[in-house]
């Protein structure tokens, strides 16, 4: 490019570039959107023996289908950890000292960044960025992703370009050294381990414990992550949740890629989800499906699911299949339970629906005059037995949770084998 000059002396003309018409841009896929018609509810009418067979179960009603054969047993799906990721991992270009910085910046997305939202993606290379600032910037069109503007729940693909501008960053404030709460914090979720590597933890999670705060809750799961904080201030994550008083497997993401990866995951239903508990009664048929749609209710101090009709307004479809293991006088019966659908108290509220409510539910169990046989406590009889999902960099987690105490007491008293074939694993997964 040319650069005029002045001939008088000492006087020049700094070099000024031509400015560009526009940017250029690439787009972003759009978000994608469930595209499924619910299906009608229709009651629990039993599902086929084998996989791959039509269901016609949606009717509110139907004759009694023939029992649900056990198949020749096949070996189930074994514990398949991923192998261990490579030495070197792509990092974010942003080094700890950028920090502080209060220049314009445009990053590259990286591969472990891949499918993150635009404001957790600040979130996460800025730890010291406070939350309404993020919104700020995004909704003002400060920040830009190819040079086009972006919405917060936007998300990010590998390779794009993402344009900073100069933030207002407090700097990340160093864990506190390790004191006696927080090695017996360690120490607990370290009993609570049921299988961890570099990007996922699973937990056997207590009845009692909950997942996270509320009103009145001081102790919960993610409180209690604090203390794995790393020194660039990320934590692990919580990918789902399952009730207080419902125990056992509970997913835990270490790294942004693992969060962002094992979440998509759970929006596409490939994660298989098994439950256990203790019912009153025993359900017709042993084998069945239960579709309803469910809606939250408020009732004085609390709330609680209660079906709802098709279209009514904050109604979810929900959908369950359940199996009876083995019963005990007629009176009490062990199920497995796989939930397709993940709305809140889903099986609490569906067993409650199909008029056999889990034993120690303090919500939905509404029996009059049940009495609780002798030596069982009168505590919630749920337990997320086992959780299969795609490893976020191969292969397959299986992890299975032993019956907590007042459940492995419950199954002693009643003389119930823990060890029996489980026929919920033929299933339907959808």
């Amino acid at each position: 490019m040319n650069t005029r000059r002045d001939k008088g002396p000492g006087r020049s003309q700094r070099q000024r570039p031509e400015r560009q018409g526009s940017e250029r841009t690439v787009s972003r896929r759009p978000d994608r959107k469930e595209t499924r018609e619910p299906r009608k509810p229709g009651g629990e009418a039993g599902f086929a023996g084998r996989r791959g067979a039509s269901r016609a179960a949606d009717k509110p009603s139907q004759a009694k289908r023939p029992a649900f054969k056990k198949p020749v047993e096949r070996p189930s799906l074994k514990r398949n950890p991923a192998p261990p990721p490579p030495a070197e991992r792509a990092k974010p270009e942003v080094s700890p000292q950028l920090l502080a910085a209060t220049a314009v910046q445009t990053v590259s997305v990286t591969p472990d960044e891949n499918d993150m939202r635009v404001d957790r993606f600040l979130e996460s290379r800025f730890p010291g960025l406070s939350f309404s600032h993020i919104q700020r910037i995004i909704r003002k069109g400060e920040l830009r992703v190819n040079g086009k503007r972006a919405e917060p729940k936007d998300r990010l693909r590998a390779g794009q370009a993402v344009r900073i501008p100069p933030l207002r960053i407090d700097q990340p404030k160093p864990r506190a050294p390790e004191n006696e709460a927080d090695a017996r914090t360690l120490a607990a979720l370290k009993a609570m381990t049921l299988y961890e590597d570099d990007d996922v933890l699973v937990l056997n999670k207590p009845m009692g414990l909950a997942v996270q705060g509320g009103s009145g809750t001081t102790r919960h799961i993610d409180g209690m992550l604090e203390v794995m904080r790393d020194a660039q201030g990320q934590r692990p994550r919580l990918v789902h949740r399952i009730d207080k008083d419902t125990a056992g497997c509970l997913l835990v993401a270490k790294t942004r890629f693992a969060a962002s990866t094992l979440a998509k995951s759970f929006r596409s239903r490939s994660a298989r989800k098994i439950y256990w508990a203790l019912v009153a009664g025993v359900p017709k048929p042993r084998q069945g499906r239960i579709s309803t749609f469910l809606a939250k209710e408020e009732r004085e101090d609390e709330s609680f699911m209660r079906v709802a009709k098709h279209g009514e307004d904050g109604a979810s479809h929900a959908v369950t299949y359940y199996a009876v293991v083995e019963t005990s006088a007629q009176t009490l019966s062990w199920v497995s339970l796989k939930p397709v659908t993940g709305r809140t108290h889903q099986l609490r509220a569906h067993m409650a629906h199909i008029k056999h409510p889990i034993v120690g539910d303090p919500k939905y169990f509404r029996i009059e005059n049940w009495e609780l046989p002798g030596g069982i406590q009168n505590r919630l009889h749920l337990l997320a037995r086992r959780l299969v999902i795609p490893h976020p960099r191969g292969g397959v987690i299986d992890v299975t949770a032993p019956l907590p105490p007042h459940m492995q007491q419950s199954w002693n008293l009643l003389g119930l084998e823990a060890d029996r074939y489980d026929p919920i694993v033929d299933a339907p997964e959808e």
